[in-house]
């Protein structure tokens, strides 16, 4: 099975992508699921340039082309994100507009960070927009409040064993709920 694990952020000075190579660390001892990681800096989406509704997949871009590809095969995923404003960023709701049916039947958790609430607000708007693209939240995430104070001089993301074990579990579970709706998009497929 394939985990994807997204970096939302895409600002300059971002720490996402330490956060987001601590957390890779980790999914990787899970031998459940061969790990990629897609980082929205690198993929670059322009802001939604698409002339037909996404729901239909009759994609116009190579970029968006490109971009079906990378989510319709994967089995599950990680959100990377800070809070911004009590929200999420801009460039993963771009990217996750530009798709419609490759999200379908998919886990996620979210590794979230921020302050004092941990970017738990933009987690909540998430899944306010995933779910109806029939995506599955498991309730297991990590949550890190105040993260610069686990960045060490080097600006690295030193994560502490609180985290560390939540990360875990949520692989773990990540794990089961993949196999299970695998299934059901084999189902699904089957009835088409």
């Amino acid at each position: 099975m394939k985990l994807k694990i997204i970096i939302a952020s895409t600002r300059p000075g971002r720490v996402g992508e330490t956060i987001g190579k601590w957390f890779t660390k980790i999914a990787k001892k899970n031998k459940s699921f061969a790990v990629e990681v897609i980082d929205l800096a690198d993929v670059n989406l322009p802001l939604l340039d698409e002339p037909n509704l996404p729901f239909l997949q009759k994609y116009t871009k190579v970029h968006t082309k490109e971009w079906s590809e990378m989510i319709n095969d994967a089995d599950a995923f990680v959100f990377v994100t800070p809070e911004y404003n009590y929200g999420y960023p801009a460039s993963l709701k771009n990217a996750i507009d530009y798709l419609h049916h490759e999200w379908g039947y998919k886990p996620m958790s979210f590794v979230s960070y921020g302050g004092i609430a941990a970017g738990t607000r933009s987690v909540q708007q998430l899944k306010q927009v995933l779910t109806p693209l029939n995506m599955m939240p498991i309730s297991e995430a990590v949550a890190i409040p105040f993260f610069t104070e686990y960045m060490n001089d080097k600006k690295v993301f030193i994560g502490n064993e609180r985290f560390e074990k939540a990360a875990v579990t949520m692989v773990e579970k990540l794990s089961i709920w993949s196999q299970h709706m695998k299934a059901l998009r084999e189902e699904i497929k089957s009835r088409q």
